[in-house]
C-alpha cells in the first residue's frame, strides 16, 4: 500500500534554513577555556560505546528499566574489547557523537519554541487563534517536530521496510491533532510500558484540553491485513508482546478495560497510599511486597466485602497472628468465587484511589521504536537524541564540506529489520545472563550454549552472503557501516561471549575452533581480532597438544609442534593489519616466551628491542597544599601534612607562579607551574592536544567520502568515527597520511587547515581552536615524526575508546640550537596522595613509551598545608 510521506500542516518543519556568511564564528562556551580534568561520572550516568549499539551497564534496575523502555537493547558495546577497559562516555547515538556541542537545556528548548510560535502566528495569525481558543503556547514543540522529522526522512526513504497495516498506524498519526501528538511524545519519552495516573500528568501549559487528547490516543481504530508473513528468528523465544500488528489498534490502552487484576492495580500505588490502605485492612508490613501479602491474607480469611467480621477487640497483632496461620491453606472461605469478590473490592477502592490511567498500547510504542531504530541507525535514544538534530540546524556554526549520502538500503529488507531487532533481543538474554544477573549458573552457560549453536549456522549463511557482497558490489569502504546494522554483527559478538562459556566449561578444542573461524572473517568486529589472536594463540600453547590428534608424535613434540603453531598465530596477529596497536605488546611477549620455550636459536628470533616498554619516570614536585575549614570541620585534621584529608577528593594548592586568586589552583596546574620552571612549555589537556593534532592532521581523512556516513549537512565527523568501521574502510587513505606525517609533514598540514577554516572557525570533532598556531607548529617540529605517527594510528583505530586515559600534562621544549637544547616532547600524569593508575592510563603511558616518548608519573607532595576558614 502506497504511503505518502507528506504530513498535516501541523506537522511540518517551519524553521528556516539560513545559510549562514563565511564570517560566522563558532562562539561555544566551552571553547574559550582551556580544558579543564572531567569529573568522573557514576556508572549510572555513563556507558561505554562503540557502534552506538551498546548494552546499558549498571545495576539490574536500569537495565530492566531500558527493556521496559524500548523493548530492544543496542548491540555493540565493545567495552569488554580485548579484555582492556574503554574510555566511559555519557551514552549517545551515532547521530548525537556527530553533531557539534549543543545545548539541549531547557531554556534552550524554549528559545526553540518560541521561534516556532512566532512563525506559526505570521502564518496563521494571532488574532484568528486567540478568537478560535486553538493558541496552545506557539502550538509548537521541539518533540513533536523531532518525532515527526524521523518518521518524514524514513517514510521518504525507507518506507519499504513498513508493510500495509504499519503504513496504515503512520497516515493515523498524521491525522492525530498537535495536542494528542504532543502528549503521546511526551509519553513515549518516559517509560512507556507502565501506566500513568491521568490526574498527575500535568503539560497544561502546552495542551489546552487533555481529556480530548487522550480520547483521541485511546479511540480504537481499524487496520488493513498485512501481507507480511510471520517469521521465525534464531536464538528467539518467543515474539514480545506487540511485535505484530492486529486487525485494530489504539495509540494509548484504558485501565479500565485493561487492569483487572489486584496485582496490576497495585502496582499504580505509591507506598503511602498501600500503607493507608493497609491501615483501613489493619494489616502491616515492611515493604510494599509484605503489605501486598498480608492485604491478600486478611482478605483470605474475610467472608464478605466490607469489615463487618472484624471485631473491635481485634488488634493489628492479633490480625497478623490470625493471618498467619491461614496464610497457604485453602479454607472454606477461600473458594475462587469469594477470592474473585474481595479482589474486585481491592481493586475497586485502588482504581478509586488512583483514577483513570493511560499507557501507550505495545503495537505502536513497537512500531514507532522500529522508526527510531531506522532513522537514528541505533537502538540507543533518548529525549536528548530527538532534539539535537533540530537544535543543530538552528545553531550558528560553520560545518565542514562533504557529500550527503543517507543509504536507503542500510537494512535492504522488512525481513532482515525485523530479525536484527530479534538478534538484538537474543543479545539481550546473554548479556543478562552473563553481567547483569550475578555468577552465572550452570543452567544459565548452558543456555547461552543453547543460543549460540541456534545462531552458528545462519551466522555462517550470512557470512557468506555479506562477503559476495564485500567481493563483488561494495567499492571499497563501502560496507563497513552497513555492516553495524547486519544481524550477522550481533551475531558475532553473541559467539565472541559464547567464546567464553566454552572456555569455562572447558571446551577447548571447540573454542579454537571457533576462533579460528572468527579470525577467517575480516568483515565483522575488528576491534577484537586482538583478543581472539591473544586467545587463539594461548590455546594453542597450553591445552591443544592434549586435544589434537598426535600423528605419531611424541607427546613433547606433540607439545612443541603446537607450541610452533602458537607462535605462528602470533606472527600472523602482528601482521593483520586490522589489528589495533594496543594488543602487539602481548604478542611480541608471548612471541619472545615461546621463542625461548622452544630454544629457536637467536639469530632466529625475533628483536622487539626497538619498542621496549619503558616504565614511565617517576618525578616528586612538593607545593603548598590549601585546606578549607568545612574539610576539618569534622574532626577528621590530619596531622600529617601530605596527606589530605579526604580521599579522592579534589586538592587545591598554591601556585607559586601565579598571584591572582591567592595562587590557588589544581594540583595539575601547579605541578605544570613546576615544569615551566624546568624550561618546558605545555598545557594541562588530558587528550585535548592530541584530538585537536589529530583533527588538523586527519581533516581530509575525517570527511572523505564513504557512503552512509554523512547522513546530515551538520555533522563534525563521520557517524562510524566512534565505532570500529572506521579505520578498515579508510586504511589507504590513513595509512598515506601516517606514511606523510612520518616524513615529517605535519607542519605543512597543520597550517594549510589553519589557512583555510581557522577565520570561519569550522567545527570538526576534537579540535579546539583556541589553541595558538605558534604552539601547534612549535609542537608538530619538536614532536618525533614516527612517534605522532604512531599516537595518530591509535586515534585512528579506536577514537572512542582511547579518547581517555592520556596523561594530564603535555609538555614540549623546542630545539634551540644556540644554547645546545634538543627538542623534546613529554607527558606527565599528575598524581596526588591516594592516587592510582587506571588501566587506561596505562594503556596509555605503554603506547606512548612504547613510540619513543617520554612519560613521567609526578607525585605531588605538600611541605605545608595552609587551612583557611
Amino acid at each position: 500500500m502506497p504511503l505518502t510521506p507528506t504530513l498535516s500542516k501541523h506537522n511540518v518543519m517551519l524553521g528556516r534554513r539560513v545559510q549562514h556568511p563565511k564570517s560566522t564564528n563558532f562562539n561555544d562556551d566551552s571553547s574559550s577555556k582551556r580544558p579543564v580534568k572531567r569529573l568522573k561520572r557514576s556508572p549510572s550516568e555513563e556507558d561505554s560505546d562503540d557502534v552506538q549499539l551498546g548494552t546499558p551497564s549498571g545495576t539490574p534496575e536500569r537495565q530492566n528499566e531500558h527493556e521496559l523502555k524500548h523493548g530492544i537493547l543496542d548491540s555493540d558495546a565493545d567495552s569488554d574489547s580485548g579484555g582492556v577497559e574503554g574510555s566511559v562516555v555519557p551514552k549517545q547515538t551515532d547521530l548525537e557523537s556527530a553533531l557539534p556541542p549543543i545545548r539541549t537545556d531547557k531554556q534552550a528548548v524554549e528559545e526553540y519554541e518560541a521561534v516556532r510560535a512566532a512563525e506559526e502566528a505570521e502564518v496563521t495569525g494571532i488574532e484568528d487563534r486567540l478568537g478560535q481558543r486553538k493558541w496552545v503556547r506557539g502550538k509548537s514543540s521541539i518533540y513533536v517536530d523531532a518525532f515527526n522529522l524521523a518518521l518524514e526522512t524514513v517514510l521518504g526513504d525507507e518506507g519499504h521496510l513498513f508493510d500495509e497495516a504499519e503504513a496504515s498506524v503512520f497516515e493515523h498519526w498524521q491525522a492525530l491533532s498537535y495536542e494528542a501528538q504532543y502528549l503521546y511524545v511526551r509519553l513515549f519519552l518516559r517509560k512507556t510500558a507502565a501506566w500513568h495516573r491521568i490526574s498527575h500528568l500535568g503539560y497544561h501549559g502546552d495542551i489546552s484540553d487533555i481529556e480530548a487528547a487522550i480520547r483521541d490516543l485511546q479511540q480504537a481504530r481499524i487496520l488493513p491485513a498485512s501481507s507480511a508473513d510471520l517469521q521465525a528468528n534464531p536464538g528467539e523465544l518467543e515474539l514480545p508482546l506487540g511485535t505484530t500488528l492486529g486487525p485494530n489498534f489504539s495509540f494509548a490502552d484504558r485501565s479500565e478495560e485493561h487492569i483487572a487484576t489486584l496485582d496490576e492495580a497495585s502496582s499504580l500505588l505509591r507506598l503511602d497510599e498501600l500503607k493507608a490502605l493497609a491501615k483501613d485492612a489493619r494489616v502491616q508490613g515492611k515493604n510494599k511486597r509484605e503489605l501486598l501479602t498480608a492485604l491478600r491474607k486478611t482478605s483470605g480469611r474475610q467472608t464478605g466485602l466490607g469489615w463487618n467480621n472484624l471485631r473491635r477487640s481485634d488488634t493489628d497483632e492479633s490480625i497478623v497472628s490470625a493471618t498467619s496461620t491461614i496464610g497457604d491453606d485453602d479454607s472454606r472461605e477461600s473458594t475462587p468465587h469469594r477470592q474473585e469478590n474481595r479482589d474486585a473490592h481491592f481493586l475497586a477502592k485502588i482504581m478509586a484511589e488512583t483514577g483513570p490511567c493511560i499507557r501507550l498500547s505495545s503495537g505502536a510504542q513497537r512500531l514507532f521504536e522500529r522508526l527510531h531504530l531506522v532513522f537514528y541507525r541505533s537502538t540507543e535514544w533518548t529525549e536528548k537524541s530527538l532534539t539535537t538534530i533540530i537544535l543543530a540546524r538552528i545553531g550558528r556554526w560553520n560545518f565542514p564540506e562533504y557529500i550527503v549520502s543517507r543509504s536507503t538500503n542500510i537494512f535492504p529488507s522488512r525481513d532482515i529489520l525485523l530479525e536484527f531487532e530479534a538478534s538484538v533481543r537474543t543479545q539481550s538474554r546473554v548479556d543478562n545472563i552473563l553481567e547483569f544477573s550475578g555468577t552465572p549458573s550452570r543452567e544459565g552457560l548452558q543456555s547461552i550454549l543453547d543460543i549460540f549453536e541456534e545462531i552458528y549456522p545462519r551466522w555462517k549463511v550470512l557470512l557468506a552472503e555479506e562477503q559476495r557482497k564485500e567481493d563483488s558490489i561494495y567499492e571499497s569502504g563501502e560496507g563497513a557501516y552497513l555492516r553495524r546494522l547486519s544481524p550477522a554483527w550481533v551475531y558475532t559478538r553473541v559467539i565472541h561471549k559464547a567464546e567464553y562459556v566454552l572456555a569455562k566449561l572447558k571446551q577447548h578444542k571447540r573454542e579454537h575452533d571457533i576462533l579460528t573461524e572468527l579470525l577467517a572473517q575480516r568483515l565483522f568486529h575488528a576491534a577484537r581480532r586482538g583478543a581472539w589472536y591473544q586467545r587463539k594463540a594461548l590455546l594453542e600453547e597450553h591445552y591443544m597438544h592434549a586435544l589434537a590428534p598426535a600423528d605419531g608424535r611424541c607427546d613433547e613434540a606433540q607439545k612443541k609442534h603446537w607450541k610452533r603453531i602458537a607462535l605462528q598465530t602470533c606472527e600472523d596477529g602482528l601482521q593483520d593489519n586490522l589489528i589495533h596497536i594496543i594488543y602487539h605488546h602481548d604478542l611480541q611477549k608471548r612471541i619472545a616466551k615461546l621463542e625461548k620455550s622452544l630454544k629457536v636459536p637467536k639469530r632466529q628470533q625475533h628483536d622487539f628491542g626497538h619498542v621496549c616498554l619503558a616504565k614511565p619516570t617517576e618525578r616528586t614536585f612538593y607545593g603548598t597544599r590549601v585546606e578549607r575549614s568545612e574539610s576539618t570541620s569534622h574532626g577528621r585534621r590530619n596531622s600529617n601534612p601530605g596527606t589530605p584529608s579526604r580521599r579522592g577528593a579534589k586538592t587545591i594548592w598554591i601556585d607559586p607562579g601565579e598571584a591572582e586568586n591567592n595562587g590557588e589552583c589544581s594540583v595539575e596546574r601547579m605541578c605544570l607551574s613546576k615544569y615551566r620552571a624546568l624550561g618546558y612549555r605545555g598545557y594541562h589537556s588530558e587528550g585535548g592536544i592530541l584530538r585537536t593534532l589529530f583533527a588538523y592532521l586527519f581533516y581530509d581523512v575525517l570527511f572523505t567520502y564513504i557512503p552512509n556516513v554523512f547522513q546530515t549537512q551538520y555533522q563534525t565527523c563521520p557517524l562510524d568515527l566512534h565505532s570500529d568501521a572506521f579505520y578498515p574502510s579508510r586504511l589507504s587513505e590513513i595509512n598515506h597520511r601516517l606514511n606523510e606525517i612520518s616524513n615529517g609533514e605535519a607542519r605543512t598540514l597543520i597550517q594549510r587547515i589553519w589557512d583555510e577554516h581557522s577565520e570561519r572557525k569550522t567545527c570538526v570533532v576534537g579540535l579546539d581552536w583556541s589553541y595558538e598556531l605558534e604552539d601547534l607548529l612549535s609542537i608538530a617540529d619538536t614532536f618525533p615524526p614516527a612517534a605522532l605517527s604512531t599516537v595518530c594510528k591509535v586515534m585512528a583505530q579506536e577514537y572512542g575508546q582511547r579518547g581517555g586515559g592520556v596523561p594530564d600534562l603535555f609538555l614540549w621544549r623546542p630545539e634551540d640550537v644556540e644554547k645546545g637544547v634538543e627538542g623534546e616532547v613529554m607527558f606527565a600524569e599528575v598524581k596526588s596522595e591516594n592516587d592510582r593508575l587506571s588501566d587506561t592510563q596505562r594503556l596509555w603511558i605503554d603506547v606512548l613509551s612504547g613510540a619513543g616518548i617520554k612519560v613521567e608519573l609526578c607525585h605531588a607532595e605538600a611541605t605545608e598545608v595552609r587551612v583557611f576558614d
